[in-house]
């Protein structure tokens, strides 16, 4: 589950490598946890020089891999290595083209 300071990494390719989260969209009745699919605002703690996103950059982010177990339907479980996230814009479209 992502909750407030939970440091994320960037899996699209919008230049941002490394995110920390502010606050929780999406998630719990009260948002303390986010999981996956949900929206997330993040600042920018990790940036390549030459992207248009900058360190200490405030954006909004989908989670898309988690450390903590997610129930799929067919009662199988998933859960990933680390935590990460896809940068998206106003209108919930990715910002990376990959």
């Amino acid at each position: 589950m992502i909750q407030m300071g939970t440091m994320l990494s960037v899996a699209d390719n919008s230049g941002a490598r490394k995110l920390q989260t502010i606050r929780q969209l999406g998630g719990s009745a009260a948002p303390r946890y986010a999981g996956l699919g949900d929206i997330v605002v993040c600042s920018v703690k990790e940036a390549t020089p030459e992207s248009e996103i900058k360190k200490g950059t405030v954006v909004k982010a989908v989670v898309v891999r988690t450390r903590a177990r997610a129930r799929r339907r067919d009662g199988s479980y998933i859960c990933f290595d680390e935590n990460a996230a896809v940068l998206v814009n106003t209108e919930r479209d990715p910002v990376g083209t990959r």
